[in-house]
């Protein structure tokens, strides 16, 4: 079956859905995988979202980091940015029914050799590993202490993965890494306090770092505008910065074709 990967969508409805439209001229059966960011920023989420959600077994998201942030404002652990486009989604009659299927989501998934999260894996974790370590923090998210977890998940630390670490701190660093990481010390430790490069030393892109242990499989990420499209033997970069007036991206994963929509500028950068 055909796959494509969609980068970040942002609340961004009306691209998400030309994109889909042109995905469906192209392969009407296709397998639909997000990497994340469904909503926020953009001016639709509440109708993104439930564009998503209405796919049913036809698509499936990974959690992105904004994802995350509308499940910790709607249960009253943040309080909404400057810059957050979530109370359609808070309001909405629907609210519980989103909301619950959102917080189901993976935060990693193994597509045919293709190992989809929305941030980054660090160097230290293979394939296998990142998957059980994603799962340990979906067992937390779908059971009954979920909200008591988001009040603890915030936080930079520790930025350094120890197969030794438990409880939270165990949960945050895995959150961190797939939601959050951009960069990381040559030591394989999270920079998570560069955001753009240049401010840290001695620190690489996450998938730049020698000896990374998933470069027997190609990883497809988002989270990252600044960074743009990536196409690398092992590595698809997916944020072509939607939300800021650049693209919406879809990639098919068995050959590598391109089909991508124009974006206007719904946030300025910064």
């Amino acid at each position: 079956m055909t796959s494509y990967a969609i980068g970040d969508l942002q609340g961004c409805h009306q691209q998400t859905q030309m994109l889909l439209e042109q995905i469906d001229a192209a392969s009407p059966q296709a397998r639909i995988f997000f990497v994340g960011d469904l909503v926020n920023r953009g001016p639709q989420s509440l109708r993104t979202l439930r564009l998503v959600h209405g796919m049913g077994a036809k698509a499936e998201s990974v959690l992105g980091n904004h994802d995350l942030n509308l499940l910790a404002v709607a249960n009253g652990v943040r309080k909404q940015g400057k810059s957050d486009t979530l109370t359609e989604i808070l309001t909405a009659a629907d609210r519980v029914q989103l909301l619950g299927w959102l917080r189901r989501r993976p935060l990693a998934i193994l597509e045919n050799g293709h190992l989809l999260v929305h941030a980054g894996v660090l160097p230290q974790w293979s394939a296998e590993q990142t998957l059980a370590l994603a799962k340990e923090v979906e067992t937390v998210l779908q059971g009954p202490d979920w909200v008591d977890f988001l009040r603890e998940m915030y936080g930079n630390t520790p930025v350094r993965w120890d197969d030794r670490l438990r409880g939270v701190e165990r949960l945050r660093c895995i959150v961190n890494a797939l939601t959050r990481m951009r960069f990381c010390h040559s030591d394989g430790s999270m920079a998570l306090e560069d955001k753009a490069g240049g401010t840290v030393a001695n620190h690489l892109p996450w998938f730049d770092l020698p000896g990374r242990k998933t470069e027997d499989v190609t990883v497809v990420f988002g989270h990252w505008s600044a960074c743009g499209l990536v196409q690398r033997a092992n590595l698809i970069g997916l944020d072509t910065g939607c939300v800021w007036g650049g693209k919406l991206t879809a990639v098919q994963l068995e050959d590598r074709s391109l089909l991508q929509v124009a974006c206007p500028q719904y946030q300025k950068p910064g």
